[in-house]
């Protein structure tokens, strides 16, 4: 009902501010100004990655190799990646490289440094400290080993190492199994995987070892399913540092 009548309101209101006889006062130009008024912002440097920035630190005993793409095939959609190979006195691991992500291996650099192409993209962001941290985790692992302590917490709860099992079958010849008594009417037996070692320097406690993080980890996570910590009495398995806050207990 009153929009015609406000539409030319604040027509006459714009025509009056325009004429150069009439002045109006600024604080009320802006609301009856057509044109939108562009907001000028400072320009900053974009975000840089601070993992994947920060340079390699390569052991002199860890030899650290790029391996260049192969050719691109006809009629393929994928740009082929890059190797590297770490090789270390724990043994030998390779990891692809994303082709927007670059390695700088000048000897002046502290150590071999990533680099993406545009550092604007969301996803070279994302993959430039994840590759970072992928490759810094091989170098440490090929030279010191990655471990995880897995506690058993609970009456009864045990852990052995054992060369054979009974309801796994074998996935690599020499394969040895992780035996667990965790309250359950059977024991759980788990085969474990190939390049990590496990030892048990107490009944209630599984130290697992190897060169991959992510193999390790996964393999503490598995065994760690079985028996979940619990809030109530503190029962489960924890791996490393792992705590759980405790709950009261339901009384009716």
């Amino acid at each position: 009902m009153f929009a015609p009548a406000r539409q030319r309101c604040a027509r006459r209101a714009i025509s009056i501010a325009k004429s150069p006889a009439v002045s109006i006062p600024a604080f009320l130009l802006p609301a009856f100004s057509s044109a939108a008024t562009s907001n000028s912002f400072s320009t900053t440097t974009p975000c840089f990655s601070k993992i994947g920035s920060a340079p390699l630190s390569v052991p002199p005993e860890v030899s650290f190799k790029v391996v260049a793409p192969p050719a691109r095939s006809k009629g393929s959609r994928t740009q082929p990646m890059s190797t590297v190979h770490i090789k270390g006195p724990l043994g030998e691991l390779s990891h692809p490289v994303p082709p927007y992500v670059n390695i700088d291996q000048d000897p002046s650099l502290p150590g071999p440094t990533l680099t993406v192409q545009d550092s604007t993209d969301a996803k070279q962001r994302e993959m430039w400290g994840t590759t970072r941290a992928y490759l810094q985790n091989h170098i440490l692992g090929v030279s010191e080993g990655h471990s995880a302590i897995l506690r058993l917490v609970g009456v009864g709860y045990r852990a052995t190492v054992e060369e054979t099992a009974t309801t796994v079958k074998p996935e690599y010849p020499g394969q040895k199994y992780v035996n667990l008594k965790i309250g359950y009417s059977h024991p759980v037996e788990l085969g474990i995987p190939k390049g990590v070692t496990a030892s048990t320097p107490q009944p209630t406690r599984l130290l697992l070892e190897g060169p991959e993080k992510e193999v390790v980890m996964q393999f503490a996570a598995k065994i760690r399913h079985w028996r979940k910590p619990e809030p109530y009495k503190g029962k489960g398995i924890f791996v490393n540092g792992e705590t759980i806050k405790l709950k009261n207990k339901k009384i009716k």
